[in-house]
């Protein structure tokens, strides 16, 4: 499940219309199916709209795939076939670990909220899917 798109070395991705980039990776933002012809279309802008082609993956943008997903996302990795991340809901918020399913996109955050970055991190790294009673 990739998409492509393309970035500018500052770090914005084309919009569709091929002038201007936006700095979150949105349904605004040009995207293609494969690398080939993302590529394509890369080398034929101007010097100017240097851009170079990414791959658009869960793991790399999960508010993209998943739109129930809400708040600042600080970590992401894969487990047991889903997207986990370390999400702040809002600023100044106790951090949530949120689960998110790559099948049915349905996104659970985790009943335990976490006060400071050490004690979510150490959670996030443990984290099983299998061993969770906490939704």
């Amino acid at each position: 499940m990739s998409i492509y798109a393309l970035q500018s070395p500052a770090g914005g991705f084309l919009d569709e219309d091929l002038n201007h980039f936006n700095k979150v990776f949105d349904d605004w933002c040009v995207q293609f199916d494969n690398f080939e012809d993302a590529a394509t279309i890369a080398s034929t802008l101007d010097k100017k709209r240097y851009s170079e082609v990414v791959e658009i993956t869960p793991l790399s943008y999960p508010k993209y795939f998943f739109h129930n997903l809400q708040g600042i996302i600080h970590a992401t990795r894969e487990v047991e076939g889903n997207i986990v991340c370390i999400v702040e809901p809002f600023m100044g918020s106790n951090f949530r670990i949120a689960v998110c399913n790559l099948e049915t996109k349905a996104v659970r955050l985790t009943a335990t909220k976490y006060k400071n970055t050490m004690s979510v991190e150490g959670a996030f790294a443990n984290f099983s899917i299998r061993d969770e009673k906490d939704f």
